[in-house]
């Protein structure tokens, strides 16, 4: 569940995210990362977009690790609330887990249903795309 940043040069660790910290769903972020350089705030920025199987859809700065958009592209998904994006909180890029539906919180002898998106997640294996043309991503 994490998006991992390395220096092609010296093979050290620049950054790293973490989408589903502890991954009670089974989720995996297993999807590709689309690389992209697009404008922002009239900037250009070397981007990094990731549609995931929890049903959040991330962008970031693939140079600084910097977390741009973190947004259900879902609307079904009730496993979190949101992402928390303000970057002075303490739950900065951390998803906001609903008691409800969260196996740690209900405990091993507990059967939690109703978990949307399934462990199969809203995105499997099936590839999204960016369009330059249309300025648009396409996620199956």
């Amino acid at each position: 569940m994490t998006i991992f940043a390395r220096d092609v040069d010296t093979g050290m660790a620049k950054w790293l995210y973490q989408m589903t910290p502890h991954d009670e769903w089974d989720y995996d972020g297993v999807n590709e990362m689309i690389l992209t350089e697009q404008q922002i705030d009239g900037k250009d920025r070397k981007l990094l977009t990731h549609f995931d199987r929890n049903g959040f859809g991330y962008t970031m700065d693939r140079v600084t690790g910097e977390l741009l958009v973190a947004e259900k592209y879902d609307p079904t998904v009730n496993w979190a609330t949101e992402v928390v994006m303000d970057p002075k909180s303490d739950k900065y890029g951390r998803p906001q887990v609903v008691a409800q539906y969260s196996t740690e919180q209900n405990g091993e002898d507990t059967n939690t249903t109703g978990v949307c998106p399934a462990a199969l997640g809203t995105k499997d294996q099936q590839p999204a795309a960016y369009s330059p043309k249309t300025e648009l991503f396409y996620v199956p």
